[in-house]
């Protein structure tokens, strides 16, 4: 009576979790923050410069840039283009945004702080139509749960269709709005997209793995309620501002929750398939399954919690939140697979074993019968030949990991976060060829009034600056120059105009020369911008590898020793892992720099592959090493390596080809970010479950014998 209460009531849990996870799911796009700014640390000099900007204008603004040109963009404007483009913006306040309610800003000019106005370049072929909207009302939510910044965006872009229809200009809608905008699109694709080709690509797996039309349609659906059960969580807290979530971390949630769900999946399916061969009662066999699997899957779990919780070390919201994010997204996976998997296994009953079929497993104890087919001779023969397996594998690893070095990890500019063409990235450089780029966003510099000259005369002594001006309340593109300068508390604000672009690395470059030029003059000045937030957001990223990196080995060291019992053993997996990430990074180089030519990474994208493969390329390892000790407890060590090896082999290797491939599915997303992950988590998984777990950790235990449990020793039951 209890028992089936307690199975009642987890059965209606699980479906709650569906119900209302599922919603979040779909909603978890609203509590995002895709804003680069907001996760820098509140110590960085562009954050406190930000804070300063504050006093200086009546609020924070969000640039919209419209550039209008001649349908070929290097030919002369067309007689009467500027009438043409001036008419066009006196619709635009009006303009209805898509998607608003009861309560929202209804139109565009509803969110601008001043009326647009055109400029005309200097060479005569382009128009450039500079507009500001109110930072806090462009990140609302409107009634479609789309934010106002993409709504008026939207708005811009499908009015300029119509406007310009029948002339022969052509126009584009870029700045930091646009760019926005189009990053939102771009994940838009997580939530639909993402995972029906994460689920699909492991549907195809399972089928030829289990050869049956039933059991993975189960593993799937056990991995959808995990994934339910996360983003019901996450959405809570994001939306209670416990948690900063972010396109990324999204995407990166969906694939860790599905590839965790169904290695556990694989791992406890194939242990109850092998129980099944033993004892007749399905209920029986599930029991004994679930024990043996409890210990590897819980200290895998507990592996890649550890190593993504270290990010919370990190000096940016964006890595630190997702150290949280994806741990819940680990522990979701895990109760899902100890809870609602076995139920659904056991469903038939006495049945159960047809869920198998056409392979349904009969009760046969004769071991001569429990054969392991090309794992028993792999095993034979990585026996065989142990210490040439684990010396040839090593070379092999070494010589991948010596390109480690030619990675590039110094960022990108933000037109080279896209894989395909958008509007914004297209207008930013037709806008670059026709005004000076550094105008569009110029770098700020707050300094004590009595500094503001030296400041000046310091700045435009850079390379890369074009000029430095005191602050007098006028925009940039109002043509009303002069003026006496805003002075708030006996401080200045110097804007400062590079020649390229804020969002380049050049202009990044500029601002870094900027700062240590100023800080000569005036130490106590603050410099600050677009650039310089981009500037503190790559060197946190670089401190953040300094520091987590070594914290995330010594916690998982930690782990398998007390996993393993053993010191010796843990050291040689944590090295056999650290190599093997060291040869992904490396190969990753090669097809970066030399075959996908891309143009560098974000200091990012290293401390996430090593985060993910640290943590769940050990987790290969635990699971041989904990059937092969258990083995060992009976038959030694060097018997126990083969007949671990034997029977892990195939249920281990799945499980890796599964993880590679739902992280090789974030390559859908058209980022250059999530590529990059894509490529390195995936390649670098086929390596630790193809090769260090299959070659060098068994042939190098082999080898070792019984000294690898040192300092314990293997006590063989009779």
């Amino acid at each position: 009576m209890v028992r089936g209460l307690a199975i009642l009531v987890l059965v209606a849990g699980w479906l709650a979790v569906g119900a209302f996870g599922g919603m979040s799911q779909g909603r978890l796009s609203q509590v995002q923050t895709n804003d680069s700014a907001a996760f820098l640390p509140s110590s960085a000099e562009s954050t406190r410069a930000a804070q300063e900007a504050e006093a200086f204008t009546e609020g924070q603004a969000l640039p919209v840039l419209v550039v209008i040109t001649a349908d070929d963009a290097d030919a002369a404007l067309p007689a009467g283009a500027m009438a043409t483009a001036s008419a066009a913006i006196e619709g635009w306040p009006a303009l209805a945004l898509p998607g608003a309610g009861a309560g929202d800003p209804a139109t565009v000019g509803d969110v601008l702080t001043a009326d647009p106005v055109v400029v005309p370049s200097e060479d005569g072929e382009a128009l450039l139509v500079p507009l500001s909207l109110d930072a806090e009302q462009a990140d609302a939510i409107l009634a479609n749960d789309e934010r106002v910044t993409g709504a008026v965006v939207e708005a811009l872009r499908d009015a300029l269709a119509e406007d310009l229809d029948g002339t022969s200009l052509q126009s584009w809608v870029t700045g930091p709005a646009g760019f926005v905008a189009d990053l939102v699109t771009a994940f838009g694709g997580i939530d639909g997209v993402l995972l029906l080709v994460a689920l699909g690509a492991v549907l195809v797996i399972l089928v030829l793995v289990y050869r049956s039309p039933f059991l993975p349609f189960l593993v799937i659906l056990n991995a959808v309620f995990a994934l339910c059960a996360a983003a019901l969580v996450v959405y809570h807290l994001a939306d209670a501002g416990v948690l900063t979530l972010n396109g990324q971390a999204q995407g990166i949630l969906s694939i860790l929750v599905v590839g965790a769900s169904v290695d556990y999946a694989l791992l406890i399916v194939a242990r109850y398939r092998e129980e099944l061969r033993l004892v007749e009662s399905p209920g029986a066999a599930m029991r004994t399954a679930l024990r043996a699997s409890l210990e590897p899957i819980s200290a895998s779990a507990g592996t890649v919690i550890a190593g993504l919780l270290c990010l919370l070390l990190s000096d940016l919201a964006s890595n630190r939140s997702l150290g949280p994010v994806g741990a819940i997204g680990i522990v979701a996976a895990y109760l899902a697979s100890f809870s609602l998997l076995p139920l659904m296994l056991l469903m038939l009953g006495k049945r159960s074993r047809g869920l198998f079929w056409p392979r349904r497993p009969v009760v046969d104890t004769d071991p001569a019968h429990t054969g392991h087919g090309v794992w028993e001779k792999l095993a034979s023969r990585v026996g065989r030949r142990d210490r040439r397996v684990w010396i040839g594998t090593t070379v092999v690893l070494l010589v991948a990991a010596a390109f480690l070095p030619t990675f590039q990890a110094q960022g990108t500019s933000q037109s080279d976060v896209f894989r395909t063409q958008v509007d914004s990235v297209d207008g930013e450089k037709v806008l670059a060829e026709h005004f000076p780029a550094g105008v569009v966003q110029p770098s700020t510099v707050f300094v004590d009034q009595g500094e503001s000259d030296a400041v000046i005369a310091a700045a435009e002594d850079v390379d890369g600056v074009l000029s430095a001006a005191v602050y007098t309340g006028s925009s940039s593109f109002s043509g009303q120059a002069g003026g006496e300068a805003v002075v708030v508390d006996g401080r200045v604000r110097v804007d400062v105009t590079t020649e390229a672009g804020a969002d380049t690395t050049a202009g990044v470059a500029a601002v870094e020369r900027l700062r240590t030029a100023v800080h000569e003059v005036a130490p106590d000045a603050l410099v600050g911008g677009a650039a310089a937030e981009t500037l503190d957001a790559q060197d946190a990223g670089t401190r953040d590898l300094r520091v987590i990196v070594p914290v995330v080995l010594v916690v998982i060291l930690l782990i398998l020793m007390l996993l393993l019992r053993s010191v010796l053993a843990a050291v040689l997996l944590m090295l056999a892992n650290v190599l093997s990430f060291a040869a992904a990074l490396g190969v990753s180089a090669i097809v970066f720099n030399h075959v996908l030519d891309y143009p560098g990474a974000d200091p990012a994208v290293p401390l996430y592959a090593f985060t993910f493969l640290i943590a769940l390329g050990v987790d290969y390892s635990i699971f041989l090493m904990t059937r092969v000790r258990e083995e060992s407890l009976r038959v030694g060590t060097r018997e126990g390596v083969r007949r671990g090896l034997a029977v892990t082999g195939g249920v281990i290797t799945s499980a890796g080809v599964v993880l590679a491939m739902t992280f090789a599915a974030l390559g859908v997303i058209p980022l250059l970010f999530l590529a990059q992950l894509a490529f390195i988590v995936a390649f670098g998984v086929l390596v630790d479950t193809l090769v260090v777990r299959n070659l060098l950790v068994p042939a190098l235990v082999h080898d070792l014998g019984d000294r690898v449990w040192w300092p314990s020793k293997i006590a063989r039951r009779s």
